[in-house]
């Protein structure tokens, strides 16, 4: 998915009235102001509220849920291969975000968490970078999120996490 296509989306998505904060892979490249990797998906936190505006929006692009593991997440994709994966939480009055895990717990995207970023010279609100880290916790990280938070880590003069030191000489 090329820089000009996800700014395109994020636009379509603010036509339709809705807040889309990227995050994952984006995510990361909008905080570096530039982008290190292909993607293969375009990973967007969205109001669960508002996913029923999502798929209206981007039916007329042949858009079509592939996983739908809500209120956790949803994912759609149209036969492009473009994917979007929706991470859906309910926003609170704090500005924050709460998305339901699969386990029961919930995971708080802070207010202070959302920032601005940039894709193709298109600003853009993303998910920080402290938050990005947060999010690479819990599981086995690939090479692919090590070099994420490797790069994020440098740049924002942020710690290695727990996890991903073992990277840091091949990354």
């Amino acid at each position: 998915m090329s820089a000009e296509r996800v700014t395109w989306l994020l636009d379509r998505l603010a036509g339709a009235g809705v807040r889309a904060i990227v995050d994952g892979g984006w995510g990361v490249d909008a905080l570096l102001r530039t982008q290190t990797r292909e993607h293969e998906d375009l990973d967007l936190v969205v109001a669960l509220a508002d996913c029923p505006r999502i798929l209206a929006a981007f039916a007329a692009l042949e858009f079509e849920i592939r996983e739908d593991e809500r209120p956790v997440r949803c994912a759609i994709a149209n036969s492009r291969g473009e994917q979007l994966d929706l991470h859906t939480v309910a926003f609170d009055a704090d500005g924050g975000g709460n998305q339901p895990q699969p386990n029961g717990g919930s995971f708080r995207y802070p207010p202070e968490g959302f920032v601005a970023g940039e894709i193709g010279g298109h600003c853009v609100e993303c998910v920080s970078a402290p938050v990005q880290l947060l999010c690479h916790l819990g599981y086995a990280p690939t090479e692919k999120d090590a070099r994420d938070v490797l790069a994020l880590c440098r740049r924002f003069g942020l710690a290695i996490p727990r996890g991903y030191e073992a990277f840091s000489a091949s990354c």
